[in-house]
């Protein structure tokens, strides 16, 4: 068993033009005081990380962790997740997904692709420099158009799909294995990746690649209504990183999982600010704790309710209240005895 780390807080929900959340020391500075342990990064925001300079320089990621290190703080992971997924993007959201990208390549899918594998590559490099093991990020759809499908899907369709996704992911993880660190992909609608089976389904098409992890949410679990504790269960030797974030789902006579094109207050499924919403953080964590996932606990604030700023504040004591430290005896060690054989023969009737 091992004791899970944290608290930490995911820092791309919290960036605003405004103090402190402007500026990589008063975000730093913010989550201290709040009783963080630990910020995970997006590497989109350039005030928070020069990604290309983290990728090129040891000095530059010496100086951003020293940093971060004097607010009593520790990077957790990097997060692509915009950059990750553009790895893959089917035609009908190019126009949407162009925002991710540097206005130069908007119109242009095949350079928008290339410039993000190049990205998410630089990720992993940076990550070893600044002394991370593990990576957050998406993997973008080819399929997920094709989810509930009318008509129906040509048979080939799926195989192809995962066959072409695992092509452009597998130059990436090869980069994650020789800078020694897990790439770790959110399970979430929306992306190919978004449960168990389509996990199996990508990681069999990359060879069962070693470096194909996954980030756990179990929020995005409850509104497909996935059994995310049994989903512990089935890959907690993937489970690398750890969103604590969490979600509802209440279904009524007019609307259920596809929320029926509402704004986020209005849908049957919401995401909530911990503790608020249907999750049960309380097993998730035993779980997590019991198995020896490696995580950080990273507080997402995602909330159709309540603000960020009280769900900053109340996240961090969330975690620090859950979070359990493994022990490292059995509760009968002390009825027990020395291990004899000869006693043991006995015992068997030998």
């Amino acid at each position: 068993m091992k004791t899970i780390k944290g608290p930490a807080v995911f820092l791309a929900q919290f960036v605003d033009d405004k103090p402190p959340f402007n500026s990589l020391d008063g975000m730093c500075k913010w989550a201290s005081e709040l009783g963080y342990k630990g910020i995970q990064i997006p590497t989109w925001e350039s005030f928070l990380i020069d990604l290309d300079k983290a990728a090129a320089s040891q000095d530059y990621c010496d100086e951003l962790k020293g940093k971060i290190n004097s607010y009593g703080l520790e990077i957790t992971e990097l997060s692509t997740h915009l950059q990750g997924q553009l790895v893959a993007v089917h035609p009908a959201y190019d126009i949407m997904f162009d925002n991710f990208a540097p206005t130069e390549l908007h119109g242009k899918p095949k350079e928008r692709t290339k410039w993000a594998i190049e990205t998410v590559k630089k990720a992993a490099t940076a990550s070893r420099r600044l002394g991370i093991s593990s990576h957050a990020t998406f993997s973008g759809s080819l399929l997920w158009h094709t989810a509930h499908p009318w008509p129906q899907r040509p048979a080939g369709l799926v195989e192809m799909g995962f066959k072409e996704l695992a092509d452009r992911w597998i130059p990436i993880l090869n980069h994650f294995e020789e800078e020694g660190v897990d790439c770790c992909y959110e399970v979430h609608p929306g992306e190919d990746i978004h449960d168990g089976d389509t996990f199996e389904r990508f990681l069999e098409a990359t060879g069962n690649h070693k470096r194909c992890n996954i980030l756990y949410d179990p929020s995005h679990f409850v509104l497909q209504q996935l059994d995310y504790i049994e989903y512990i269960d089935h890959y907690h030797e993937f489970i690398k990183a750890f969103h604590v974030k969490d979600s509802e789902f209440n279904p009524t006579g007019k609307k259920g999982a596809f929320g029926g094109y509402n704004d986020w207050g209005d849908r049957a499924g919401r995401y909530r600010s911990p503790g608020d919403g249907q999750v049960d953080f309380k097993t998730i964590f035993s779980k997590l704790t019991q198995y020896g996932c490696d995580v950080w606990a990273v507080m997402e604030w995602e909330c159709c309710i309540k603000s960020p700023e009280q769900g900053a504040r109340e996240g961090a004591k969330f975690i620090q209240d859950h979070i359990i430290e493994a022990t490292e005896k059995t509760f009968d060690d002390f009825a027990g005895s020395e291990t004899d054989e000869d006693k043991l023969k006995k015992i068997l009737g030998l």
